[in-house]
Order: structure tokens, then sequence, then C-alpha cells
């Protein structure tokens, strides 16, 4: 696959198949993420994979009532909260695996860091063909010493990239961007 055709078919996927991903394909999704670049190549990611639904059902419980806590009201939060109370719903959106990226909390670059891991990673899956979606949901709840112990980190690991992984039921449509702010400085005349 193309770089561009990976950059402009990449999709939030949120509707999987329960097919497991084999354990080769995850290590060489792991191993793309690793490829990304790291200030002063600190490489500090630490990479946590869950394949266990049950505990994956229990992270998705335990990260909705902590969202519902400490969530704000508004329109978003209006939105998040119907989500968060339906019992049917799982953050994780029943996805076979996810792979959380993870760095040391004094790693000054941390969340930089993991986030291009995340990118090379969620490109990568694109390219096998799979599906991908980061999890915010879930980002709160991982931060937590109950998360950590839940995707056993050390205490002095921070969670950055809760990454679900699957074969995509379905594959989403695009959704439109916005125009890009563009500011040339210096101004250049036309």
């Amino acid at each position: 696959m193309e770089t561009f055709d990976a950059i402009y078919g990449r999709r939030a996927v949120r509707d999987y198949l329960p097919q497991c991903i084999e354990r080769d394909r995850l290590d060489r999704l792991i191993d793309a993420a690793t490829q990304a670049p790291s200030a002063v190549n600190r490489q500090p990611w630490i990479f946590s994979v869950v394949q266990d639904q049950d505990l994956l059902d229990r992270i998705s419980e335990k990260s909705k009532t902590l969202m519902l806590e400490t969530s704000p009201a508004g329109a978003a939060g209006d939105h998040f909260r119907t989500l968060l109370t339906d019992p049917s719903f799982q953050i994780f959106y029943h996805a076979p695996a996810l792979i959380v990226i993870s760095a040391e909390i004094d790693e000054r670059w941390a969340v930089e860091d993991c986030s291009l891991a995340a990118q090379n990673l969620m490109l990568a899956v694109h390219a096998m063909g799979l599906g991908s979606c980061w999890i915010g949901f879930a980002e709160g709840y991982l931060e937590t010493a109950e998360g950590k112990a839940m995707i056993q980190l050390d205490p002095a690991v921070r969670p950055v990239a809760p990454i679900i992984v699957g074969h995509p039921k379905t594959m989403p449509q695009p959704v439109a961007r916005k125009a890009p702010r563009v500011q040339w400085v210096p101004a250049s005349p036309l």
C-alpha cells in the first residue's frame, strides 16, 4: 500500500468481527509502531496487548463509570452521557485486541512519542486490511492505579494511546475534512 493511500484510507473503525488477530500480525504491527521517531531517539514506549474479552469488558465498565463521574454537562457531555449510560455500549466496540502504548511518567516527551507510535500503528493496521480506533474513553481509567494494575503497568508508567484493532465488519465512509488554516511566515507575495 502506498503511503498516501494509507493516510487517506485509514478510518476510525467502531464495528468489528469477533475474529482474533494472530500473534505474528500483532507483533508486526508493534514493530511498525516502533519505527516512529522519538525525542532524542529514546524510544520510550511500552506496549500492553489485551485480548481477553472479559478483561476488556471490566475495563469498559470501570471507564464508563469514571467518565460519567467526571464528564461536564453540555452538548458533547450529553452525547457522551447517553452512550456511557447504555448498558450494551462497550467502549472497545468488542474489538478482539487492545494495544495500549505507554511510557514512563518522567519521560519528557512521552505523549508525543507514544502518539507518533500510535499513528504508525494505525497506518500499519490499515495497510494490513484491519481496522483501528484510538479509544479516548479508556484513557482516564487506565491512568488510575487500578486501571494500570488491570493491564499490568508499573505505577511509574503513563498509558497514552489505547488503540483497538480488529477485522472490520464494515469500513466507515470518509469524513469531510476542514480546509487547513495555513499561514506562510513571513507572508509571501502571490
